[in-house]
């Protein structure tokens, strides 16, 4: 683990950019406030335990060693969503489909319950790996992305609905 709580913040608050997560949807996403994440990433903030430094870095794909994201970069993070969204539908939708969605927002009728599966039971951590790989594949911003989530949840009315607002 590096041994300064500031380095730590300093490599959350670039990979949180690079996803295109708002400090806001990281703290809702890993269980903290907005503040928490703020004096984290500010360097402000004294201390935080081991486990919720654990569960940002998860969250955003980076291990607790030195911050990196080499080990996530090997998954495929939309073949893993499209299979955890496909579980008990006869249709399957495939990566290219996912990706083309959650770039889009254009969800067809075919695989709202995919997508409903996929938003309100996958582990955040994927959702947050298939929003990356989704953006670098339909060349869109992550921002824009995590809108349609937000956009699509709501439409659902999904318990989860307002953890990606």
């Amino acid at each position: 683990m590096i041994s300064h709580l500031a380095q730590v913040g300093d490599s959350i608050k670039e990979r949180r950019s690079q996803l295109g997560l708002s400090q806001a949807l990281l703290a809702k996403l890993s269980g903290l406030t907005r503040q928490t994440i703020n004096g984290l990433e500010s360097g402000k903030l004294k201390d935080l335990g081991f486990n919720r430094v654990c569960q940002v870095m998860n969250v955003i794909g980076l291990s607790p060693g030195m911050p990196s994201i080499s080990p996530r970069s090997a998954k495929k993070a939309l073949w893993m969503a499209a299979n955890t969204a496909n579980v008990s539908y006869k249709r399957e939708i495939n990566p290219e489909q996912l990706a083309h969605i959650l770039a889009t927002g254009d969800l067809k009728r075919e695989f709202i319950a995919h997508i409903a599966t996929l938003l309100e039971e996958a582990p955040i951590p994927l959702l947050v790996m298939a929003v990356e790989e989704a953006a670098a594949k339909e060349r869109v911003a992550p921002q824009t992305i995590w809108k349609n989530v937000a956009s699509m949840a709501d439409s659902l009315d999904l318990v989860r609905n307002g953890l990606f607002k």
